[in-house]
């Protein structure tokens, strides 16, 4: 059992930046790839990145790509999302997962969620 706890949201400006943490329990979470999502009102979960659990890959949705950065410190037992030039376009509820199998890119494939925590860019 893994429990996660998103932190870090508020209100940024536009091309400012913000970084989430999530902080997980249990000595497991160094066996978990993990995952950042979103959810905007009225739309679908959609991934946003995720990183390996060595920490050595990571991978991102081309709408975000060259702008966030997923890192994790397995000693921390937490994983950052760092959000540089957000745009109002990612406004959303994001939330942090670990992934039991499956795609990584489908929110189905996630065995644990955070709460979330939400993201409000202004323009």
């Amino acid at each position: 059992q893994v429990q996660l706890v998103e932190s870090g949201g508020g209100l940024v400006q536009a091309g400012g930046s913000l970084r989430l943490s999530c902080a997980a329990s249990g000595r497991a979470f160094s066996s978990y790839d993990m995952g950042w999502f979103r959810q905007a009102p009225g739309k679908e979960r959609e991934f946003v990145g995720g990183i390996t659990r060595s920490g050595l890959t990571t991978y991102y949705a081309d709408s975000v790509k060259g702008r966030f950065t997923i890192s994790r410190d397995n000693a921390k037992n937490t994983v950052y999302l760092q959000m540089n030039s957000p745009k109002p376009e990612d406004t959303a509820v994001y939330f942090c997962a670990a992934h039991g199998s499956g795609s990584a890119y489908a929110p189905s494939s996630y065995k644990y969620w955070g709460q979330g925590t939400q993201v409000t860019v202004s323009s």
